[in-house]
């Protein structure tokens, strides 16, 4: 028996104008966010101490932030690390106070309040120069990864296509950016990392739908290029569909229960994917159908005969 396969048929491209509002709008809000506040920056980036202590039993983190508030330590940020009895301070830099003397300062009040015996782990200090050069450098990973992008795509497709796929990932990564600033989410290297991976995802799921477009402009002998459009999306949406669920899946676990270590790095993919899942269909497509691209640059270069049986 034959099984027939569906394909829906949903005017992508006829919402593409109302899809090109919704994102200036939500870019205008992330880009004014990341001016105005800018980001809540991690010990990472802008340098501090960082303490992994071990607690004889499961540790309430409202008394540890509790006791360092007491202690003069209340912007410190506290988090499990590992398991419930392993707890992580970060601590921002304060001037005239050494790594050493700092970490004696949160452990002695840490005692102080517990009343049970400590174990320091490991004390980590990132000077602000070290947290300046991890900026730098990870804007420069993002930016060479772009390039990088560029220039594969424009090879392999087309350059208006090229120009797309990028457009779609600053969208993207604005975005994921936006969400952190506007809700003044900390911003570290497990985020960063993680923004990368969007990065790689979201051109994985362009690169996808670019194929299909190529396909359809090669084999469809009628039809506007909106209309291929159209179907190959429509033709790509169950994939695209599966990727994405299936992915968040995977992310919401470890968002919920991979302790708040990893929360950040969660975070981030979550959004990412889903504004990923969004601009492969409502971005790179569209600004690629702006940029005219057309059936004849989608045809494989013709073979010209020169004579004596050679072909160019």
């Amino acid at each position: 028996m034959q099984i027939l396969k569906k394909t829906t048929n949903l005017n992508f491209m006829g919402q593409r104008k109302l899809a090109a509002m919704v994102s200036a709008a939500l870019l205008l809000i992330a880009i004014g966010s990341l001016v105005i506040q800018g980001l809540a920056l991690g010990i990472d980036f802008k340098g501090g101490t960082l303490i992994e202590i071990g607690y004889p039993e499961s540790a309430d983190l409202v008394k540890v932030r509790g006791a360092l508030e007491q202690n003069g330590f209340g912007d410190a940020t506290v988090q499990h690390f590992g398991t419930s009895r392993d707890v992580l301070v970060r601590i921002a830099p304060r001037e005239g106070v050494s790594s050493a003397d700092l970490s004696t300062q949160v452990v002695n009040g840490l005692r102080a309040a517990s009343g049970v015996e400590l174990d320091i782990r490991r004390v980590e200090f990132v000077g602000p120069q070290i947290g300046e050069e991890l900026t730098e450098d990870g804007g420069l990973a993002a930016i060479a990864a772009l390039i990088m992008i560029l220039i594969y795509v424009a090879f392999r497709f087309e350059w208006r296509f090229a120009v797309g796929s990028v457009a779609a990932l600053i969208h993207d990564v604005l975005l994921t950016l936006g969400v952190f600033s506007v809700f003044q989410l900390e911003f570290d290297l497990p985020v960063l990392a993680a923004l990368l991976a969007v990065i790689g995802y979201s051109l994985n799921d362009t690169i996808v739908v670019f194929d299909r477009i190529r396909e359809n402009f090669r084999k469809m002998r009628k039809g506007t290029p909106i209309e291929i459009t159209n179907k190959s999306l429509n033709q790509t949406l169950a994939r695209t569909l599966t990727t994405s669920l299936t992915t968040l899946m995977v992310l919401l676990a470890l968002f919920f229960l991979g302790g708040e270590i990893i929360h950040g790095f969660a975070f981030a993919l979550i959004i990412g994917v889903l504004v990923g899942t969004y601009s492969s269909i409502y971005v790179a497509s569209p600004v690629a159908l702006a940029l005219g691209v057309s059936k004849a640059d989608m045809m494989p270069p013709q073979k010209v005969d020169v004579g004596d049986g050679a072909q160019l």
